[in-house]
């Protein structure tokens, strides 16, 4: 098999960026994106889909984090997106359900080149350390709609909002692992009726 893997530089006035990914990986990862509590989601991505990231992001902090924290979604969406080639083979579904304490939350996508969000997430918090919960959505939609994936995100219930958020990347993350998986009964038949996605 091919390896799945991809690199990719994106600098703007804003940020400069560069992600890469290892779809077959074992959930190393090596993230710095200037903002603390965006680094600790990523690292939870990267070790529950098992893929592989580097993250590296110098951005416009001294605004605020908004920049930042999209185009990370938007870069690292860039780089799934082209580690997964033509799809070829995957289950292309995935879904999970991530406890955290008094929390749940689910996510199900489709690797399916029509990019889509559904969030259904609400915080009582406007920060979690230095960063402001309103972007996490930013993040989700950037990510989505770069990775080709129609994606949602539901938080049934919780109270603590870290929990709340830290679950949403964790069902992400596990419901990715599961789309991008190689079913072998596939034979490397595109998974779609139409035979292309």
């Amino acid at each position: 098999m091919t390896a799945r893997t991809a690199e990719i530089s994106r600098d703007t006035k804003e940020t400069q960026i560069s992600v890469s990914v290892n779809l077959d990986g074992t959930g190393q990862y090596d993230v710095d994106t200037g903002i603390g509590f965006l680094d600790h989601m990523l690292e939870g991505f990267s070790r529950h889909s098992l893929i592989d990231l580097k993250v590296r992001c110098t951005g416009d902090l001294h605004i605020d984090g908004h920049h930042t924290t999209e185009d990370v979604g938007i870069v690292m969406g860039m780089a799934v997106a082209k580690a997964l080639g033509d799809c070829k083979g995957i289950t292309r579904f995935g879904h999970a359900y991530i406890p955290m304490d008094e929390t749940l939350s689910r996510a199900s996508l489709d690797v399916s080149k029509r990019p889509y969000l559904i969030w259904k997430v609400c915080f009582t918090r406007d920060k979690l350390g230095e960063m402001d919960t309103e972007l996490f959505r930013e993040w989700f939609h950037a990510f989505a709609m770069n990775a080709g994936i129609t994606l949602h995100v539901e938080n049934l219930y919780g109270e603590n909002n870290h929990h709340i958020v830290e679950s949403c990347y964790k069902a992400l993350a596990r419901s990715l692992r599961m789309a991008v998986a190689v079913d072998p009964r596939e034979g490397g038949a595109m998974p779609s009726t139409k035979g292309v996605l």
